[in-house]
């Protein structure tokens, strides 16, 4: 098998390792999750991952607290996730560094682009937490920051849904699918591929976004061989 892609960012949500359970960490989905990691890194593909925190905390949920505040204490939850990411990957035989944007040297390594893309090209998986470090930017901002910083050639969001739809297909059993979608039909239709930052950030770096659904597993290895899931922005 060859990948088609030498470098990849991959997106996870915290939700997504939460499985059935909705909350916290289901240990043995992540499990699953790292499994399918592994075998796209034994093809020699690296790995970036960011990871959110709506299993544990949502900033702009928060309702009356402060949004600084609220934003920070979600980068903390995205800092759990990326700890459990790491048991897992380790688990499996997966080599990986944890680097974080807000410094917390007894558990993780600084964000350090040189020092990350140094991993990668020695095979090693990083997960990066804390998002970009910055209050009023999401995770999903945070992913596309990093993989132009690394200089991944796609980013691959995978979600609970099998890609972009024109309405939600949980609400709608009619709703169309894409398979092909341009940054400005992204943003000019308000899909809810990414926010608009990160939509704009991509299309500013000419980053496509493979966005397709964590169910099953292993959908992240077929991404990586270039077979047709999700929906393509590009």
């Amino acid at each position: 098998m060859e990948p088609k892609y030498k470098r990849i960012l991959l997106k996870l949500s915290g939700e997504a390792l939460a499985g059935s359970n909705k909350m916290g960490i289901d240990f043995d989905r992540v499990l699953e999750i790292c499994a399918s990691i592994k075998k796209c890194t034994d093809l020699g593909v690296e790995i970036g991952i960011v990871v959110g925190g709506g299993n544990f905390w949502r900033g702009r949920s928060s309702g009356q607290m402060d949004r600084t505040r609220a934003d920070h204490m979600g980068m903390l939850a995205t800092v759990i996730n990326s700890l459990g990411i790491a048991d897992g990957l380790e688990q499996v035989g997966v080599d990986v560094r944890v680097q974080t944007a807000i410094s917390m040297q007894q558990i993780a390594e600084p964000y350090i682009r040189n020092r990350a893309t140094r991993h990668l090209e020695k095979g090693r998986v990083v997960v990066f937490g804390c998002g970009t470090g910055n209050p009023f930017f999401s995770t999903d901002t945070a992913a596309a920051l990093r993989a132009a910083e690394i200089e991944a050639q796609i980013v691959f969001k995978a979600t609970n849904v099998d890609g972009v739809y024109d309405c939600d297909p949980r609400k709608n059993p009619n709703a169309k699918k894409y398979d092909k979608l341009s940054y400005l039909d992204v943003l000019n239709n308000g899909l809810q591929v990414m926010d608009s930052t990160a939509a704009s950030l991509c299309m500013d770096n000419e980053l496509p976004i493979l966005v397709f659904s964590l169910e099953p597993s292993d959908n992240i290895l077929k991404a990586v061989l270039g077979e047709n899931i999700g929906t393509l922005v590009c």
